[in-house]
């Protein structure tokens, strides 16, 4: 199925033809419009066909005055030439400061002379110092908007609809996700489309579409083969020189094999939008693409075996595929966390929202004194276990899962099984597949509780066992 995503500002007619288009895919962007004039961009490695033809383009030294990146270059140009100016202003009063002095010497005049020198070259120097700093910011800023300083045209005019092929990366889009979960029973999922442009060409189209998936796809040919059973007969002993030419027949068949490898090909998520003006600023612009509510279950959750943060992570069944995994997550008007992670899980998608600072999470292993081991006939059985302290150190109750796990074996020279769960109050515990446990508890303000957890692995008293 298809999932394709109106942005629509001005729903137009399906009838309608249109007068210029743009189609972005991930390694390459083509963008079908009428010229006005031969003057294409600030760009390079372009190509362009007029009518079925491949159109040749040059570099030109000019460029239309109403061109909104034409603007922007000559007005770099023209801080350039100030700073030129100035430059030679001040290289002139040096050569003038280095004349030889006259023979006869008026102190008081070249005293004044002096002065006046020294403050028209500090202003010379000031005023370059300003306009190198500007001239290095409006370079900066040109360069985020076009990739190229030269401006380019094609060498004839296009009186047709003219087809650009622009290179990867010049225009590119990606989408972001916001959550709000103000009462964490309902989550309002909103996504945005974030597109840029910076290939040296103002776009204007009346229909755009946006592809995740390649332009140029390979798919090699594949084709049935019999899987063929043989009686086996052992290798006869032969020449080293016949025996070479019978791997060298078996390698050609593998090649074969190999020649057409299995291809996963997903239906693309598609976007449209309608009337896109995206000017060549490098500068992203973001529309949003779509919102929608489902209902949200959230929880403290930490694996103190690997990590005794605790967390909170909060579950839904998504009404849209989601397809990026970071979200800036929201409670009403309250940031919770702008770099959220995200995943499918078992069905539905999790989000990882914030770290819970008011539960603090202890787990030691039991000392070795503590630990027994006993051999019974020539079968090992070693106790072993783990204690996990848990704090709340807020003023709030507290509801969290623990999961936790006890060593699982893979061979039947291995066996282990859990022997207990312990603490002074009851602890409401599931034991679930390869040893994971699943704890769940309860903390009033500023409780404390410790859970003890025991298992037994039994094997043969001459194998060595590690976990």
């Amino acid at each position: 199925m298809k999932f394709t995503t109106s942005l629509a500002i001005l729903l137009l007619s399906g009838n309608m033809s249109y007068a210029s288009s743009l189609a972005v895919y991930q390694d390459n962007t083509f963008y079908t419009f009428t010229p006005k004039n031969n003057f294409l961009g600030f760009s390079k490695g372009l190509k362009a066909r007029c009518g079925g033809s491949t159109l040749p383009m040059e570099i030109t030294t000019s460029c239309p005055s109403d061109d909104r990146l034409c603007q922007v270059m000559t007005d770099l140009k023209n801080v350039e030439q100030k700073l030129q100016a100035v430059q030679h202003n001040s290289k002139f009063l040096k050569q003038l400061a280095s004349l030889p002095q006259p023979t006869t010497v008026d102190a008081t005049f070249l005293i004044e002379s002096a002065k006046e020198l020294g403050n028209a070259q500090a202003r010379l120097l000031e005023e370059e110092k300003g306009l190198r700093q500007e001239a290095e910011m409006k370079e900066s800023a040109f360069d985020k908007q076009a990739p190229s300083r030269h401006a380019i045209k094609s060498v004839k005019r296009c009186d047709q609809e003219l087809d650009l092929t622009l290179p990867y990366g010049y225009v590119s889009f990606s989408t972001a996700y916001e959550a709000d979960i103000e009462d964490e029973k309902e989550v309002e999922v909103t996504q945005y489309l974030s597109i840029t442009n910076r290939s040296g060409i103002d776009i204007e189209a009346d229909s755009a579409m946006f592809y995740y998936r390649d332009a140029h796809q390979t798919v090699y040919p594949t084709h049935f083969y019999p899987w063929v059973v043989r009686k086996y007969e052992p290798m006869p002993l032969v020449a080293k020189r016949a025996k070479g030419k019978r791997e060298q027949m078996d390698m050609l068949m593998m090649a074969e094999q190999r020649a057409a490898p299995s291809v996963s090909y997903e239906d693309a998520r598609e976007y449209k939008i309608d009337k896109l003006v995206l000017p060549s600023t490098g500068v992203p612009l973001e529309i949003k693409v779509v919102r929608w509510k489902a209902p949200l279950s959230c929880e403290i959750r930490a694996y103190p075996y690997t990590n005794t943060q605790a967390f909170h992570v909060c579950s839904f069944e998504p009404k849209y595929q989601i397809e990026h995994n970071q979200w800036k997550v929201n409670s009403s008007q309250e940031l919770i966390n702008e770099k959220a992670q995200g995943e499918y899980r078992e069905g539905r998608y999790d989000i990882y929202t914030k770290v819970e600072e008011d539960i603090n999470i202890v787990r030691k292993p039991i000392v070795n004194k503590e630990r027994e081991t006993g051999i019974f006939g020539g079968t090992v059985r070693k106790k072993d276990g783990y204690r996990i302290s848990i704090t709340n150190k807020s003023d709030k109750v507290k509801t969290l899962t623990l999961i936790e796990r006890i060593p699982t074996s893979t061979t039947e020279e291995i066996t282990s099984k859990l022997l207990s769960i312990n603490s002074k109050k009851k602890v409401d515990y599931n034991i679930l597949k390869e040893g994971q446990i699943e704890i769940k508890l309860t903390l009033a303000p500023h409780e404390m509780k410790k859970i003890e957890v025991l298992f037994e692995l039994s094997y043969d008293k001459d194998l060595k066992v590690k976990y």
